[in-house]
């Protein structure tokens, strides 16, 4: 792997040097994570319906903010709502207020670069920002508008789920206009659920933050595919799956997340979901839109997919099972990415694979293994760096299908790949 600039070691260095010198005059919400817990009286919830709560470690040094939307799983049936089988809803019990602490869960925002205030893995432009970690915990990506009895298990202790990811960004969205301000630059990211979610919410947390400097989108793999409802599941893989959480989580209802978009985004296609990439990239021409995949993506596919072609869910051979959501995914990706460049502030990065939690999100514990060698690009950062800086978009698909088979990964991402294959 190419080693990182010298130029990036030095602003670690720098930032790292900065909050040691500033820490004893700091005032005591500097550089540490903050709980903030909404009021039920907004409408804001978790899945079981007890408070939620999203975490801000503020900085002095610059008014720059970075939301990082956090990801684990969806549900629309009972056992998934409560966190059973693969691919369901993450932290089913709600959020603690010690949430950041947790090893299992943030990690004090090591989960990702973007939420890591000295991340000793990586580095990148928004560690001296004040960051914004925004937990999972309704099962909708980050955009449902429902409260939903599923009773399809066990009839008798139905699950109450509180599908409410709409009104926790909006929540959410209040709090920190009201407690942190305007921003200067605004970064929004997250990764699988919090990539949907970072990019379903990018026009609600815009527009009442209302940035006086750049604003830029990084969504890691939670793709909103192109699914035009008259399509068949042959033409539009994911179209099944787009109509099946339109109606569980009340994303058509009013204000869910479809007519609150239409109303901010005249070029929306209400019937198309995919269109929300090319119509927010035209109502804000002067931003940055990166979207970042990989083409082997075992569970992004897996989510996608499963519940919705038998044939691929009964198939009794691991391997083929595999090579059939891929063959799925990659005809997504072949018609998403034509829609992506008939924009000219849209940028996206999809390499081939990472030997990694099969090759499902580029963006978290570190970068490593997400470059595009045949490119000369070393990883991911080099694309973060280049939307942040406001560089020539970047349309990197790497061809080459056999080099990151034996592309080496960080230590970091050796031992908790070690430590998951042990535990889980």
């Amino acid at each position: 792997m190419i080693d990182r600039p010298a130029s990036s070691l030095l602003r670690r260095m720098l930032a790292a040097l900065a909050l040691v010198l500033l820490a004893p005059v700091a005032q005591a919400a500097w550089f540490v994570w903050e709980t903030v817990e909404l009021p039920l009286s907004s409408g804001a919830a978790c899945g079981n319906g007890t408070p939620y709560r999203f975490f801000v470690n503020r900085t002095p040094l610059n008014n720059h903010l970075a939301i990082t939307f956090e990801g684990g799983g969806a549900c629309w049936d009972q056992d998934a709502c409560e966190g059973i089988g693969d691919y369901s809803a993450t932290n089913p019990d709600g959020i603690p207020a010690d949430y950041m602490s947790l090893p299992n869960s943030a990690a004090g925002g090591l989960v990702t670069p973007f939420s890591a205030r000295v991340d000793p893995f990586e580095g990148v432009r928004t560690q001296d920002w004040t960051l914004v970690y925004m937990p999972y915990c309704t099962g909708d990506v980050h955009t449902g508008n429902l409260v939903h009895v599923y009773d399809d298990k066990r009839p008798d202790q139905p699950r109450v789920q509180y599908h409410r990811g709409q009104a926790n960004v909006k929540a959410a969205a209040d709090w920190m206009r009201e407690h942190l301000g305007r921003p200067g630059n605004l970064l929004l990211t997250g990764f699988s659920a919090g990539g949907v979610g970072s990019t379903s919410n990018y026009a609600v947390l815009r527009d009442r933050l209302a940035p006086k400097g750049r604003a830029t989108l990084m969504a890691d793999s939670g793709p909103l595919m192109n699914a035009p409802r008259g399509n068949t599941k042959e033409q539009s893989p994911s179209q099944p799956l787009h109509e099946l959480i339109r109606a569980s989580w009340g994303l058509d209802l009013p204000g869910g997340m479809i007519p609150t978009l239409q109303a901010k985004l005249p070029g929306l296609d209400v019937n198309n979901m995919g269109s929300l990439n090319g119509a927010l990239a035209r109502h804000y021409p002067k931003d940055r839109f990166g979207y970042l995949v990989f083409q082997q993506d075992g569970i992004f596919s897996g989510f996608s997919y499963l519940d919705f072609f038998p044939e691929i869910a009964n198939e009794t051979d691991p391997k083929k099972q595999k090579q059939m959501l891929n063959a799925l995914w990659r005809q997504d990706i072949a018609a998403w990415l034509p829609s992506l460049d008939a924009e000219p502030n849209i940028s996206y990065h999809v390499p081939f694979f990472r030997d990694f939690n099969e090759s499902h999100c580029l963006t978290i514990v570190d970068f490593s293994g997400t470059g595009i060698q045949e490119k000369g690009i070393a990883s991911a950062e080099t694309f973060v760096n280049n939307g942040l800086d406001r560089k020539p978009p970047m349309r990197n698909v790497e061809q080459d299908q056999v080099s990151d088979l034996t592309q080496p990964l960080s230590i970091a991402l050796e031992i908790l790949a070690i430590v998951l294959g042990l535990f889980g």
